[in-house]
């Protein structure tokens, strides 16, 4: 079973990145949201780190997003801290457009849950 398969109805997983070409990511966070209090950075890292951060994500069909001014904010929470009020607003846009992508509506993960 994937990790993918293993998470809780409404649980919404994102990776940031930056960088046109995906060979040379610079930088990546991922992001948890679990429909209760505010989504929370999961992991970070430059480099080849955030190479396998986004390895994991596409391994987990956890959808991508490209906002290099938005990973620079991400990047400067610590590991495990929800997001500030100040970014609700740019990651919960983030989540909608994963939530677009995947079919899911607001509607059909409240009734999983």
């Amino acid at each position: 079973m994937s990790d993918k398969d293993k998470r809780q109805p409404g649980t919404y997983d994102s990776t940031l990145h930056k960088d046109e070409k995906r060979a040379a990511v610079d930088s990546a966070v991922a992001l948890r949201y679990s429909g209760h209090g505010a989504p929370r950075v999961t992991a970070k890292g430059e480099g080849e780190l955030a190479q396998r951060i986004l390895e994991i994500a596409e391994k987990n069909g956890v959808p991508l997003h490209e906002d290099a001014a938005l990973m620079q904010m991400l990047a400067q929470i610590e590991i495990g801290e929800e997001i500030p009020s100040s970014l609700y607003v740019a990651v919960a846009e983030v989540i909608a457009f994963a939530y677009m992508l995947s079919g899911k509506t607001p509607q059909s993960v409240e009734s999983t849950q």
